[in-house]
């Protein structure tokens, strides 16, 4: 564990209930990140937001997940700082930021490098939406963004991966589409709360894995007809959505 110095916000320690539960759930949406093979050794990292506090729960960088304790978790502000913690944060937190400053309906940012989809990363490659299965979770291809420019990674690497992110969104609605590619990296996904954020990345992981199986049955397999592709999603996620139970 790498040790930093104690901070404090607002000349106060964060003793509150909503900050301890915060830390509570990203604790366990990290760990969760080993539970679904999400994750080697320390490659991932989960945070979460308190909305009202305007403030930030996330993984401290370089720590094993099977050491990881809720009091562990490093709280940020929206601008990045650390505001308590003896640890460090992840190195990854400027573009967690980025994600909750832009997109104000998240509760939750995953980012890891599982197998499949960071090999759709590496080969520059949106997820095709071949199936239903990848109909039920995202509105269409899981989209990549490119590349950072030299200048965009001397400037500030983690938060400029926010900005591609960002803007590879300009005309695409988050809350359809929960996650995305980043070009020669790994996926990110966000959620309604940090464990929503996770299964989101898991269920990404999953459509490039029947992605890469369906591409090597037939290389030129067509994407799903439209009218079923907005079936399947609305009939999970639209107004009138009647899968599952009401208090789903």
């Amino acid at each position: 564990m790498v040790q930093g110095d104690f901070r404090l916000f607002g000349g106060r320690k964060l003793m509150n209930s909503n900050i301890k539960a915060l830390r509570e759930r990203v604790c366990q949406a990290n760990i969760d990140l080993v539970k679904y093979d999400l994750v080697t050794l320390t490659w991932g990292n989960v945070s979460g937001i308190d909305r009202d506090e305007g403030l930030v729960a996330i993984k401290p960088s370089g720590v094993d997940y099977d050491a990881l304790q809720p009091e562990h978790m490093v709280i940020v502000d929206l601008e990045g700082n650390v505001v308590e913690s003896n640890f460090r944060a992840s190195s990854d937190t400027p573009t967690h930021v980025r994600l909750y400053q832009e997109f104000e309906s998240i509760e939750g940012v995953a980012h890891s490098h599982s197998l499949y989809a960071t090999m759709f990363c590496q080969a520059c490659q949106e997820i095709p939406c071949f199936g239903t299965t990848h109909a039920d979770h995202f509105h269409g291809n899981v989209p990549l963004a490119r590349f950072l420019t030299e200048e965009e990674v001397s400037e500030d690497y983690e938060g400029n991966t926010g900005t591609v992110i960002i803007e590879r969104f300009a005309n695409l609605n988050p809350a359809e589409i929960p996650g995305v590619l980043v070009s020669g990296h790994a996926p990110f996904s966000w959620g309604k709360s940090p464990v929503d954020a996770v299964r989101n990345l898991l269920i990404l992981e999953r459509v490039a894995r029947i992605a890469i199986g369906t591409l090597h049955l037939d290389s030129e397999a067509s994407s799903l007809p439209e009218h079923i592709l907005n079936k399947h999603y609305e009939r999970k996620h639209g107004p009138e959505a009647y899968y599952g139970q009401k208090n789903d």
